[in-house]
């Protein structure tokens, strides 16, 4: 079933970055998290009208290449996707990122935010680069070893169901292990050392634009403290609390963040 959905998506390519996109208006490119993908987004390129969305595939998943860099920063997934959205000519969009795709949007904002006019970021992933270097490289190593340890398929079974709240629907969990299933390790390992290098709060505080975070009650990857202090430090940074909503705010409550979306971005 969800195959079936997914599949009505195909993946466009763009030179090395691989895409899902639908709709016209306002551009929405939307950013997944490190275990996810592009069809992460399913239930808003089936029901977010009024808007042309682009689901890209980071690099290093999907049909994406992967970086040149064996330990990349969140700059160079930033200049991935400047150089993907020239490509599609675009230089006004709104990035609606979740976990790590929140470090990547960040950055890229922080670089050009003449091209985005907001964000709306779910359940962001800050970073572990102002950690203490001995806590960084722990937690670096811990990650890394876990992929080692299980590979995609035992991300899928022993990793998804913590990435969503206890009360959501069934398919929910079904298109978060579809995504964990499908990831390549290397490319995976590539995103591991984004995230022990970002800084998200620091990048947040060189964009001047509207910026909505948006958290999960139940999130326990990236819970609420964390997703406040990021909203903080955003100048113009808003910040609200989605009641028994764990880590995948877009997949288990699609019809939700839908209306949020609406609400944030004028068609």
């Amino acid at each position: 079933m969800i195959d079936e959905r997914i599949a009505r998506f195909a993946p466009r390519q763009s030179k090395g970055i691989s895409y899902r996109e639908t709709g016209a208006g306002p551009a929405l490119v939307c950013l997944h998290g490190i275990g996810s993908s592009s069809a992460s987004w399913l239930f808003q390129l089936e029901s977010l009208a009024g808007y042309r969305l682009i689901a890209w595939d980071a690099p290093g998943y999907g049909g994406s290449a992967f970086l040149s860099a064996a330990e990349p920063r969140p700059a160079d997934y930033a200049q991935a996707l400047h150089e993907f959205l020239e490509r599609l000519l675009l230089k006004d969009v709104v990035l609606v990122g979740n976990s790590l795709g929140c470090l990547m949007a960040s950055a890229y904002a922080a670089a050009h935010p003449e091209r985005v006019r907001s964000m709306l970021l779910l359940g962001p992933a800050g970073g572990y680069g102002e950690l203490p270097d001995a806590e960084r490289q722990a937690k670096l190593a811990g990650r890394l070893a876990q992929l080692d340890e299980l590979g995609p398929e035992g991300l899928a079974a022993q990793r998804s169901p913590t990435l969503v709240a206890k009360g959501s629907p069934a398919i929910a969990l079904e298109l978060v292990r579809w995504s964990q299933r499908r990831v390549r390790p290397q490319g995976y390992r590539q995103a591991v050392y984004c995230l022990a290098q970002g800084r998200l709060a620091v990048d947040a505080r060189r964009y001047g634009k509207k910026v909505l975070v948006a958290c999960g009650s139940e999130d326990i990857i990236t819970p609420e403290a964390g997703c406040k202090a990021i909203a903080r430090a955003f100048p113009r940074g808003e910040y609200r609390t989605l009641d028994s909503i764990g880590h995948a705010p877009h997949v288990e409550a699609a019809e939700q963040v839908n209306q949020m979306i609406a609400a944030f971005v004028p068609r």
